[in-house]
């Protein structure tokens, strides 16, 4: 006679906790495959569109695509303002267009891997911006992990020798990215001023804001001859590229992205954010670019700055830099 399988129900719950966790960590590591992939395929783009109507195309779509879902999840009232207009007009030209041009036009004269690592400092960023805007100063060890992570950096971008510096081949278009994640910082920062609503409203919202000013800048230096407008032939040929930009890796990144943070916490989710200059390097690596020692470590410095400073911060359990936790993992 054959006896019936019992089930250890302890076992069984194990493996649907164990699933259940796969899946949650699963959303940031969905956004930063995402956000990785971003910066070769933006790169492949740029020759033949140029980052103005480039960052206009991909908000203009992306923004309409979060303000439907807002529609649908929040109803048409979240979709006002309520008195906030003119400080979410200008926190998302700041964070959409600040970031989009200026992250765009660095990336036409520096390389995928450069970009990406620089997104990977936005934690250490932030804390520099609420110390600017709130007095609220890091530690010495913070600035320590800072002053690391800035030489990672440099290892990377000059890839150990500063002839490259000299020469022209490092040096505006880093900063130019520089300045662009340094945007998004402050955009970041300033959901703090909209404490009434929800992380999906505020990235609407402040994404059309931003959308509009991007068009407007678009439009005004087309109409001065400063840029040209791709042509149909452009467009269609790189559609699939510009899909990719637009889709995975800005409305399924954010809301991935949001959705993570909501179960794992920010300070579990933001240190996936290190993953993002790993994804580039190793799709920069298949496509055939040859990698040199110095820039491994300087990944690895880079990484291990923003990594220890979080742990430093779980461990000091200041209640003063818990939204610096917050605010990074609030994306876009």
């Amino acid at each position: 006679m054959k006896l019936p399988r019992l089930v250890d129900s302890n076992s069984a719950g194990n493996r649907f906790t164990t699933r259940r966790n796969l899946a949650v960590f699963g959303l940031p590591l969905l956004t930063v495959l995402a956000w990785g992939g971003s910066f070769p395929v933006a790169k492949a783009i740029l020759p033949s569109v140029n980052a103005p109507y480039l960052s206009a195309e991909r908000y203009a779509f992306a923004s309409l695509t979060f303000a439907i879902i807002l529609w649908l999840v929040e109803g048409r009232r979240a979709l006002r303002f309520d008195g906030h207009f003119r400080q979410a007009f200008v926190l998302g030209s700041v964070g959409f267009a600040g970031f989009g041009l200026l992250a765009f036009l660095g990336l036409a004269h520096t390389r995928p891997q450069n970009a990406a690592l620089f997104v990977a400092t936005m934690p250490l960023l932030t804390i520099l911006v609420l110390w600017v805007r709130r007095g609220a100063k890091p530690s010495r060890a913070t600035l320590a992990f800072m002053l690391v992570a800035l030489i990672g950096v440099g290892l990377v971008v000059t890839r150990g020798s500063l002839a490259l510096v000299r020469s022209g081949e490092v040096g505006v278009g880093d900063l130019e990215v520089l300045l662009g994640v340094l945007c998004w910082v402050i955009y970041t920062v300033g959901v703090s001023s909209f404490p009434g609503w929800s992380p999906l409203r505020y990235t609407t919202l402040t994404a059309l804001s931003g959308a509009v000013t991007i068009a407007a800048i678009t439009a005004t230096a087309t109409a001065l001859g400063l840029i040209t407008a791709p042509s149909v032939h452009q467009t269609l040929a790189l559609a699939p590229q510009t899909a990719y930009m637009i889709i995975p890796a800005t409305v399924v990144a954010v809301l991935a992205w949001n959705m993570g943070i909501k179960r794992l916490g920010a300070q579990n989710t933001v240190l996936f954010i290190n993953l993002v200059p790993l994804t580039t390097l190793a799709i920069a690596i298949a496509q055939g670019y040859k990698v040199v020692g110095i820039e491994l470590v300087g990944v690895a410095v880079t990484i291990l700055a923003v990594t220890g400073n979080n742990v430093w911060q779980r461990r000091a359990a200041a209640p003063t830099t818990t939204y610096a936790e917050t605010s990074v993992a609030k994306a876009a």
